[in-house]
């Protein structure tokens, strides 16, 4: 059977997300904060398959209630964010089923595009693993999903990291042309939000803002500022669930690219990564051959993962135009 979430299924789900992918584990405390709690969560979306009274697995749509960024909801757009099936019960169907469900009721929602699995602002992984997850990387295709575009998770060890002397140098030098880097007051978070998110990407706006008001500490925030302290760019850690390994948001403004403050940035947090007892960085969401990748790359971090992020269309329900 084939039902939407109700109320007790949360324990059961994330103990069968577990068994069903055992690389990526999720504990209840996290399922019940990043899907139950999201925002946008609509338990009608939240499809889960029953067999013998035993939930064996999940498949959820959501769709935008609120925007993430000024009134756009996205109306024609729905996202899978995962499914899964226990393995004692897979080679049935389920699988197909559980994403159909998903997939119509999106439909019937009006929506004519379906995303796996890059919705914001909670999101588990990025996209689709095909590397981990091969029996997904078929199914998905076969039910009308195709690549959008690849992603890749990195990673870097910290163990007797320190700055470079180049790096260290670079500082120097901008500091006697008037440049600052450090921690940003209260004040200076108005701007340093705007520019995530009017620069960006507004879910950056929305993460940073939320990880403040939950309590990080400001000096998990480097800060560039141009001689009138102005704000050029930043980097950060232990935004997402107050994970201190776990690095970013991160950038600089396109007019202030080219003079080493992206490294800057990302070696002064790196440094302030390691003082808090950090034993790598890790963040799971660049393109590979964008600007940040490369100097991700050049910095000593190694991809781990990569992720693609995959589209369907939806045709329009029976007696809808």
């Amino acid at each position: 059977m084939i039902r939407s979430f109700e109320i007790g299924d949360g324990p059961a789900l994330a103990a069968a997300w577990t068994a069903a992918a055992p690389a990526d584990p999720i504990g209840y405390p996290r399922f019940r904060d990043l899907f139950l709690l999201d925002r946008n969560f609509d338990a009608a979306g939240l499809k889960v398959a029953i067999v013998d009274n035993q939930i064996v697995g999940a498949a959820y749509a959501v769709r935008r209630l609120i925007a993430v960024d000024a009134d756009d909801l996205e109306p024609a757009s729905g996202w899978i964010p995962f499914f899964f099936v226990h393995p004692d019960h897979r080679g049935r169907g389920l699988g197909r089923e559980l994403l159909t469900a998903a997939m119509d009721w999106l439909r019937d929602h009006g929506r004519s595009e379906v995303f796996f699995s890059s919705y914001t602002p909670n999101y588990f992984l990025p996209g689709l693993d095909a590397a981990r997850y091969p029996a997904a990387g078929r199914l998905l295709p076969a039910l009308g999903f195709e690549r959008q575009y690849d992603a890749v998770a990195m990673d870097r060890s910290l163990v007797g990291y320190e700055i470079p002397a180049d790096v260290g140098k670079r500082i120097e030098t901008l500091t006697a042309e008037g440049y600052s880097f450090g921690t940003p007051n209260g004040d200076e978070l108005t701007s340093l939000i705007s520019i995530a998110g009017g620069e960006f990407n507004p879910d950056w706006a929305r993460a940073i803002r939320e990880a403040v008001v939950a309590g990080m500490p400001l000096d998990r925030i480097v800060v560039a500022r141009d001689p009138g302290r102005g704000i050029l760019g930043w980097a950060m850690h232990g935004t997402y669930e107050s994970v201190i390994d776990r690095f970013g948001p991160f950038g600089v403004l396109p007019a202030a690219r080219g003079t080493g403050l992206g490294k800057v940035l990302l070696h002064l947090t790196l440094e302030r990564m390691v003082a808090l007892g950090a034993h790598s960085a890790w963040f799971l969401w660049t393109g590979e051959k964008s600007p940040a990748g490369q100097l991700y790359l050049k910095t000593g971090f190694s991809i781990t993962r990569t992720f693609t992020i995959l589209r369907a269309p939806l045709a329009p329900a029976e007696g809808t135009d």
